[in-house]
């Protein structure tokens, strides 16, 4: 089976992975952490407020609250991309690369 290069690279640098693993589980708990919540509670004031929320920033605020959902879930794309890497270099045998 083919892999990416991203994923070869990574095997070939298993400590760069194990980083960017942590990294990115810490920064996904931190950007989710509130994140429903904030949604929530802005989509209230929006509905509850209508146009006058709008022209407050109410919608940038949503805005910027989309985008972090977006960046949360491409910290966890990399946390089980690095996760896939280092279970499968430490289940193989010869630990040369794929």
């Amino acid at each position: 089976m083919a892999q990416s290069r991203l994923y070869v690279f990574l095997w070939r640098r298993w400590w760069l992975a194990f980083i960017l693993m942590g990294v990115s589980f810490v920064l996904f708990g931190l950007i989710s952490l509130n994140l429903l919540h904030l949604l929530g509670a802005n989509l209230e004031y929006l509905g509850m407020h209508g146009l006058e929320a709008a022209r407050e920033g109410g919608l940038v605020q949503l805005l910027e609250i989309v985008a972090s959902g977006y960046f949360a879930a491409a910290c966890y794309v990399a946390f089980k991309l690095c996760e896939k890497v280092l279970v499968e270099r430490a289940a193989s045998a010869s630990g040369s690369a794929p």
